[in-house]
């Protein structure tokens, strides 16, 4: 083959062309493991120990919640919920929620947020004033508003993070959600 423009042009275009397709073929079949991986660690940071869990789709407000059913031992030792809420400052919260069977908060993950770092992104930190709020907690025990959750500037007493009403706002009602379907 000559060395002209056109051929190394066509040769660079094919070896892109082959590359391309390569990294494309290795992401479809790594996505699905990849997400079940990362909802097996979110389940068990949310969960008290679990032998299997049970899954179930459910739509609130127009929007999907998945709800795991752990079992240990053959009795339920828990549940988790996986939801949202497109409230967020940046856009969707998603988080996932772990509940005792009697319904106390065990946990809460944050897995999506777009929120303002050094702000909204504080609510996945672990120890922060939203999770401190509802962690070791029965939600109907908290004071509620309209039934709901709320931040303590909408009436309720779920601390808001400083300068991040909205972030709050947001966690605070996929946790509502996520307390719905649980």
């Amino acid at each position: 083959m000559k060395s002209t423009l056109l051929n190394m042009t066509a040769v660079l275009f094919g070896i892109t062309l082959v590359a391309s397709a390569g990294v494309g073929f290795v992401n479809m079949i790594t996505v699905e493991p990849i997400a079940e991986a990362a909802t097996l660690a979110a389940l068990n940071e949310v969960l008290p120990a679990f032998d299997a869990t049970t899954t179930e789709e459910l739509t609130i407000d127009d929007m999907p919640i998945t709800v795991y059913t752990a079992t240990a031992g053959g009795s339920v030792s828990g549940y988790a919920v996986q939801s949202m809420t497109k409230q967020g400052f940046g856009g969707v919260v998603r988080l996932m929620v772990g509940f005792t069977p009697e319904g106390e908060v065990v946990n809460v993950n944050v897995l999506e947020q777009t929120e303002t770092p050094g702000l909204g992104t504080k609510m996945a930190d672990e120890g922060n004033v939203l999770l401190a709020s509802v962690k070791g907690r029965k939600l109907e025990s908290k004071k509620l508003v309209d039934g709901k959750l709320a931040v303590t500037k909408d009436g309720g007493d779920v601390d808001a993070l400083t300068a991040a009403t909205i972030s709050s706002r947001a966690y605070v009602d996929a946790i509502n959600r996520a307390w719905m379907a649980y």
